[in-house]
C-alpha cells in the first residue's frame, strides 16, 4: 500500500491523453521527470544513447495501452495536457523512421525504437507492477539511470522516494479515512464539498481552484461531446465499432442543436422516462471511453480506463436533475475527488495492483457520493452511497482483450455509471444508522481483495476475457 499523502482535487482529476492513466499518462510523466533529472545534473548535452526498460504490466500490455508512444513523446519534451492529439501518429512515425529522438525538445540523439525500448515480459519490480527504468549513457562512458513507478491515476513515484512530489501544507482538515472526513463534517457542520474547498485553499486561492475545476469539467464536456459525434472504428486491431454517435443520433430524434448547451436542451426534450435516461447515461459513458481508446484528450477520473463514469453521472445530473450551474458542477467534482483520495490512501486506484475494482469500482463510488450530496443527501448518506457502489464492484478483475482499453473496459464504464446512480438513490432513501457496512470497511476489504487477486487478473492480459476471446473475433 502506498504511503498516505495529501491529495488535491487536481491530483485526482488530471487532464491528459488516452488510453490509460497508469500505462500512458504515468509513463509520459515519468519520461518528463527523467529528462528533468538529466537537466538538473547538466547531462542532457552529454547523452549519446538512451534505453528504456519496461517491466511487469507495463511490458505485458504496454503496446495496447500506448506506453511506448507516451514515453517517446515525454522524452521529446511534449506535454499530455497541451500536445495536439491529431499529431501523435506523425510524431511517432518521424521518431521511428528517422531513428532520432529530440531529447527534451532540445537536441537530437540516435535512437532505435526496436532496440532501445525494451519489453521485459518476464521481469517485474517489487514495489509496483508498473515499473520503467530509463538509462542514459554519456560521452564519458558513465551512465545516469532512474526507475519510476506508475501507481495509477497518472501518479508517479521515483524509486527511493516516498511520495508523488505534492508540496506538504498545513491542511485545516487532514483526512486519511472516511471516518476522518465524517469527524470534520460533524465538528464543523460543513458539507463534504465545503471541507474540500477549505483544504484546497491551503494550496491556492478560491478563484484559482474554481477556475481549475471548471477547466477540468470543460475537458470532460468536450470529450463527451466529441465522442457523441464521432463515428468509425477504434484503433488497435480489435475492429471495435464506436457506438456513442449512433446512439446519440437515435436518442435526439432529429431535434436540432449546434453546440453543447443546445445539445443539453435537446436531451431534455427527449423525455425523462427510465429507459430513455438509461440509454443517455450509457451514451455519455461510451462517448468518453471511445475517445479515450482513440488517444483522445480525457480527464483521469480517477483513471483513464474509468474516465467515463464520473462525466456520465455528472451529465445525467446536469441534463435530467437540473444541475447545470457552475456551483453544482464544482460541488460534484469536489465530493468525487475526496472519495477517490480516500480509496487511494487506504487501498489503490491502480488496476495493475487491484484489478478493475480499483478503477471502475472507485469511479462508481466517487460518482455515487458526488451525486448524493448534489441531490441533497446528508454527509452520512454521501458516504453510504460510495460504500454501496464499491461493495458491488468488489473482486472485479482487469482482463483487457489484446491489452487494449476497449473490451470489456468501455462497457464497464456504462455499468459503473448506472450502479453509481442506483447507489445514490438507495442511499437517499435509506437511514445510514441502519447500515451494516461502512465505507472504511469497504476500502479495507477492497485492498485485501486486491492483495489476494491473482496477478493474471491485474491488467496483464494473462487471464479472463483476455485469453478466452480471440482478437480475431468481432466485438461481443
Amino acid at each position: 500500500m502506498q504511503q498516505r499523502e495529501q491529495i488535491s482535487v487536481f491530483d485526482m482529476f488530471k487532464i491528459g491523453i488516452g488510453p490509460s492513466s497508469s500505462h500512458t499518462l504515468g509513463p509520459w510523466r515519468a519520461a518528463q521527470q527523467f529528462v528533468n533529472l538529466l537537466k538538473d545534473r547538466e547531462a542532457l548535452d552529454d547523452v549519446v544513447q538512451l534505453q528504456i526498460l519496461l517491466y511487469g504490466s507495463l511490458a505485458k500490455t504496454g503496446k495496447g495501452h500506448g506506453t511506448d508512444i507516451a514515453i517517446l513523446l515525454g522524452l521529446s519534451g511534449d506535454d499530455p495536457v497541451t500536445f495536439e492529439v491529431d499529431k501523435i501518429d506523425t510524431k511517432i512515425a518521424e521518431i521511428t523512421n528517422s531513428h532520432k529522438l529530440h531529447l527534451g525538445g532540445l537536441r537530437y540523439i540516435d535512437f532505435s525504437v526496436a532496440n532501445d525500448l525494451l519489453y521485459l515480459f518476464a521481469e517485474s519490480l517489487p514495489f509496483h507492477p508498473n515499473g520503467v527504468t530509463f538509462q542514459a549513457f554519456l560521452k564519458d562512458e558513465t551512465a545516469i539511470s532512474g526507475t519510476y513507478y506508475s501507481i495509477g491515476g497518472g501518479f508517479v513515484v521515483k524509486e527511493g522516494e516516498q511520495s508523488t512530489h505534492r508540496t506538504e501544507v498545513d491542511l485545516p482538515f487532514p483526512i486519511d479515512t472516511a471516518g476522518d472526513l465524517l469527524h470534520w463534517c460533524r465538528k464543523t457542520g460543513l458539507k463534504i464539498s465545503e471541507v474540500v474547498m477549505e483544504n484546497e485553499l491551503a494550496w491556492r486561492s478560491e478563484q484559482e481552484t474554481r477556475k481549475g475545476v471548471l477547466d477540468i469539467f470543460r475537458v470532460m464536456q468536450e470529450c463527451m461531446y466529441r465522442g457523441c459525434h464521432t463515428a468509425g472504428y477504434l484503433p488497435g486491431g480489435l475492429n471495435v465499432a464506436r457506438r456513442a454517435s449512433k446512439l446519440n443520433k437515435r436518442l435526439v430524434k432529429g431535434i436540432a442543436y449546434n453546440d453543447y448547451n443546445s445539445w443539453v436542451d435537446a436531451m431534455r426534450q427527449t423525455g425523462h422516462g427510465f429507459q430513455n435516461i438509461l440509454d443517455w447515461v450509457s451514451c455519455f459513458a461510451l462517448a468518453v471511453n471511445e475517445e479515450n481508446a482513440s488517444f483522445g484528450r480525457v480527464v483521469t477520473a480517477p483513471t483513464n480506463g474509468a474516465a467515463g463514469v464520473i462525466p456520465a453521472v455528472l451529465q445525467y445530473f446536469i441534463s435530467f436533475c437540473d444541475g447545470f450551474s457552475e456551483e453544482k458542477i464544482i460541488q460534484f467534482l469536489f465530493v468525487a475527488s475526496e472519495i477517490g483520495s480516500i480509496f487511494k490512501k487506504g487501498a489503490t486506484i491502480s488496476a495493475a495492483m487491484g484489478g478493475c475494482q480499483a478503477e471502475i469500482g472507485v469511479s462508481s463510488a466517487m460518482a455515487a457520493a458526488a451525486l448524493t450530496e448534489c441531490l441533497g443527501g446528508s454527509q452520512r448518506q454521501v458516504l453510504m452511497a460510495a460504500e454501496i457502489a464499491m461493495e458491488h464492484h468488489l473482486g472485479m478483475t482487469c482482463d483487457p482483450i489484446g491489452g487494449l482499453v476497449q473490451v470489456p473496459c468501455i462497457e464497464r464504464n456504462t455499468m459503473g455509471a448506472i450502479k453509481a446512480i442506483t447507489a445514490s438513490q438507495l442511499a437517499l432513501q435509506s437511514n445510514p444508522d441502519k447500515a451494516k457496512v461502512s465505507l472504511d470497511a469497504v476500502v479495507k476489504t477492497m485492498w485485501q481483495t486486491a492483495q489476494d487477486m491473482n496477478s493474471k487478473y491485474k491488467e496483464t492480459a494473462d487471464g479472463g476475457l483476455a485469453i478466452n476471446i480471440p482478437i480475431s473475433l468481432p466485438e461481443c
